[in-house]
């Protein structure tokens, strides 16, 4: 090349380059280059397409050069700072802007620039000034706008942040990422409406935005409209947006619908995408765990807590998952509450202050109630009966709830309750400084190891005496919890129970009292007597279904002729692998009906299908089994070396039913053998089952509440004598 024609391809190379043909571009800069190596506009655009392409070494040494060559290059500097920029060395970059900017102060790009890098070393202060700079300069630069409107909300500065994007939506009506932006900013302030509304016309302008549809889904789900939520997950998906969160969050709402398999496979996805994303193995946990597949859910569970030791709701996962699993005992268990209050109960003891509450043991008491259970789930069976029968007279309740879903149950609560606080959306920290403030005398933890619990708060020991009750029988372990509530049969007196943490105070009759809310259907006549053949059935959750079960039913199938089995089974894989586990035992598929799992309407129909109802070991139901007592079918249960492997024995001693209680599978087997063949005396029962339970202790909801009342009294006066006078 000439060097007569140099300025010519010179001069076409740019032509090329801003057409975006780059390609052709780069071709005629090497070739000027060729001819004249040290050609600054070459270097200087040679480099610029390098950096844009992402090759920052080279973008470097070509900018450098150009700069090098022309020291007075304003846009050669502010280049070269950007390509420093995309190298990930921000102070080299933020020395090139200001020597650009030394140059030519009236540059907006190099203004803009510095913000950029100022946002990316967390100056955000420095960064609102430069674009400020930059927009004085340029008032029509959207996305010096947009930067700006991103470094507000950055400081929570956002009704400025607000103007910002209105302002870009003036200049640029169409820009679909103000309106996903603006979406964000809604939704961050609780214009939830506003929110969506922005997210939708972002998709309007920009339909294959797939962090829209993210948002949306997240949105969709938090709203509780899962259906939507699945539909905008899949489609950010299937847009390929690459976020493990994504698949996370998809997890949890196909596991709210039931779809279980699809979830595992969701979380099994993003765990492909981040191996060690803790929270994806948690919640795999939960859903394997839901399937009876136990083993891979404990496993799941320890990658968890192996890769983030500090979930404290997946450790309360495993713990509350290793009760359910027939190779555990109390040992095991045991050890475990000791790992969780080492990790996340002693740290918090240097926050315990003393308490000031007046040391009266006569004078009435605040008792409080923390649950997320409120509404229309398994807890409410038992606890509904308590607080609609406390004595007002003596005791003050406050309920501290964090429903997710309301529903009528939960107004019937609230009216049950002197104070109630909604603190879902409070830390633990404020929880436990809510109920200091509230001065509570006795704190009820109604949760346990089960999800949604505040056991982090308890630690804090915000009262001065602390329970736990009612989510399973047994312990939490956490020694800022003084008493746990039990009785003589959960808990033999004699010590032979095993449960350690938190002295045993033993409720007389029974730890819980139960009432039949919701609509139960009149029990019919014994379903063998018309159909000829004895139906045994466990309506229990899936995920205390396991292997050494399934074989002592089998057994018992093998015992009564004709007999079939009806038992609740997740469709998919949990239903195969039970199908084949029976098929492998030599049990014919007609002789086994595997439920899904129903609305209520339809669940508790299936009672009426049920001749002799057959607990769960080693942990037994216990709504459950108060559910298949109020519709007359009765329940064998086995009392093992567990505290949660002695609820049925506790609820049936209750009823008055001692004889349905064995203390070993084969004791099982022979009252359920026994009762099945003789129908007239199982039809007589099934007749009496509900006056029965009407007239026992574990549906005599005011004895109940007076039992527990005297419980709290007697904590109380220990605490009393060990404070005789408030702390100064």
């Amino acid at each position: 090349m000439s060097t007569d024609s140099l300025p010519q391809a010179f001069a076409l190379a740019l032509q090329h380059h801003q057409a975006g043909r780059l390609a052709e571009a780069e071709a005629l800069y090497r070739k000027v280059l060729s001819a004249h190596p040290d050609h600054p506009g070459a270097l200087h655009r040679l480099g610029n397409l390098a950096q844009q392409h992402g090759r920052f070494d080279l973008a470097i040494r070509l900018l450098g050069r150009a700069v090098a060559l022309e020291p007075r290059n304003d846009a050669a500097q502010s280049h070269l700072g950007e390509a420093w920029r995309g190298a990930g060395r921000f102070d080299e970059a933020m020395t090139c802007y200001r020597r650009a900017l030394a140059i030519n102060p009236h540059s907006a790009i190099a203004h803009y620039n510095l913000g950029n890098v100022l946002l990316d070393l967390r100056r955000s202060d420095e960064a609102i000034a430069a674009y400020r700079q930059a927009l004085h300069l340029q008032p029509a630069r959207v996305e010096a706008w947009m930067s700006l409107g991103g470094a507000l909300v950055q400081q929570g500065r956002f009704d400025e942040a607000l103007a910002v994007y209105r302002r870009v939506l003036e200049l640029a009506p169409g820009h679909a990422q103000a309106h996903f932006n603006l979406g964000g900013l809604h939704w961050e302030c609780g214009r939830r409406d506003e929110g969506v509304a922005a997210w939708r016309r972002a998709l309007e302008l920009q339909p294959d935005f797939a962090e829209t549809y993210y948002n949306l889904g997240n949105a969709h789900q938090e709203q509780g409209q899962l259906e939507e939520a699945v539909t905008a997950y899949q489609k950010a998906r299937k847009l390929g947006l690459p976020y493990p969160q994504l698949e996370n969050n998809l997890g949890l709402v196909l596991s709210d619908l039931g779809r279980m398999d699809e979830a595992i496979l969701a979380y099994l996805r993003a765990l492909e995408i981040e191996p060690g994303y803790a929270l994806a193995c948690n919640n795999l946990g939960v859903a394997l765990a839901g399937q009876g597949r136990l083993d891979e859910a404990i496993t799941s569970f320890r990658r968890g807590l192996d890769l983030k030791p500090e979930q404290a709701d997946a450790h309360s996962n495993l713990i509350y998952t290793l009760h359910s699993h027939p190779g555990e005992d109390d040992g095991t268990i045991a050890r475990e509450h000791e790992r969780w209050e080492r990790q996340f109960g002693e740290p918090l003891r240097q926050s315990i202050v003393p308490h000031t509450n007046d040391p009266d043991p006569r004078r009435r008491l605040r008792i409080g109630y923390v649950s997320p259970a409120f509404r229309f789930d398994s807890p409410a069976f038992f606890l509904a009966p308590l607080l609609e029968n406390h004595d007002r007279r003596q005791h003050e309740i406050y309920c501290y709830a964090s429903v997710r879903r309301p529903d009528e149950l939960t107004a019937r609560f609230q009216k049950s309750a002197d104070v109630w606080h909604d603190v879902g959306a409070l830390s633990d920290t404020e929880l436990a400084e809510r109920i200091r403030q509230d001065e509570i005398d006795i704190l009820v933890d109604l949760s346990m190891h089960t999800v949604g619990n505040r056991l982090l708060a308890f630690a804090r020991r915000p009262a001065p005496v602390q329970v736990s009750w009612l989510a399973y029988p047994g312990t939490t372990g956490l020694g800022a919890i003084d008493f746990r509530l039990t009785d003589g049969k959960i808990d033999p007196p004699d010590g032979q129970g095993g449960t350690r943490g938190g002295e045993a105070m033993r409720l007389p009759d029974a730890w819980c009292c139960y009432a039949p809310l919701g609509e139960f259907p009149a029990v019919r006549p014994l379903p063998a007597a018309r159909r000829g053949f004895v139906t045994f059935g466990s309506l229990n959750q899936f995920c205390k279904i396991n292997d050494a079960l399934v074989s002592s039913w089998v057994a018992l199938l093998g015992r009564v002729p004709g007999s079939r089995l009806l038992t609740i089974c997740p469709e998919g894989e949990a239903r195969q692998h039970l199908r084949a586990g029976l098929a492998a035992l030599g049990v014919a598929g007609d002789r086994v009906e595997l439920i899904a799992p129903r609305p209520w309407v339809d669940y508790v129909q299936l009672f009426q299908e049920i001749d002799v109802a057959l607990d769960s070991f080693p942990c037994n139901g216990m709504t459950t089994t108060c559910h298949t007592l109020w519709m007359g079918v009765p329940v064998v249960t086995r009392a093992g070396k567990t505290a949660v492997s002695r609820a049925g024995s506790s609820l049936l001693h209750a009823v008055g039913l001692p004889e349905w209680v064995a203390r070993t599978e084969e004791e099982c087997l022979q009252i359920a053998v026994e009762w099945s063949s003789d129908l007239p005396r199982l039809a007589d029962l099934r007749a009496a089952l509900r006056p029965l339970m009407q007239s026992s202790p574990l549906m005599d909801a005011p004895r109940f509440a007076r039992n527990i009342e005297s419980a709290y009294r007697a904590m109380w006066r220990g605490w009393c004598a060990e404070h005789p006078s408030s702390p100064s």
